[in-house]
């Protein structure tokens, strides 16, 4: 799918910038690299809320690591 997107001299002049500092190979994989970034922050944005709402879990601090190494260690010899 093409789509095509009018800039500003200003801002084209700041993708050219981009482009060349951060090393992409034309100003569209710089514009898919914002895209899937943006993406990834979003779905870690909605994870943090959905994670919120879910109330408070289980405190994990250095007694639960350990009850869960205790876990795995104890398991080793069977299978």
């Amino acid at each position: 799918m093409d789509l095509t997107v009018a800039l500003t001299d200003s801002l084209r002049a700041y993708v050219d910038d981009r482009v060349v500092a951060e090393g992409y190979a034309s100003a569209d994989e710089y514009v898919r690299d914002l895209i899937r970034r943006d993406r990834e922050r979003t779905q870690v944005r909605d994870l943090l809320i959905d994670g919120l709402a879910s109330g408070a879990g289980d405190v994990v601090d250095n007694a639960w690591f350990d009850g869960l190494r205790a876990g795995v260690r104890a398991g080793e010899g069977q299978g």
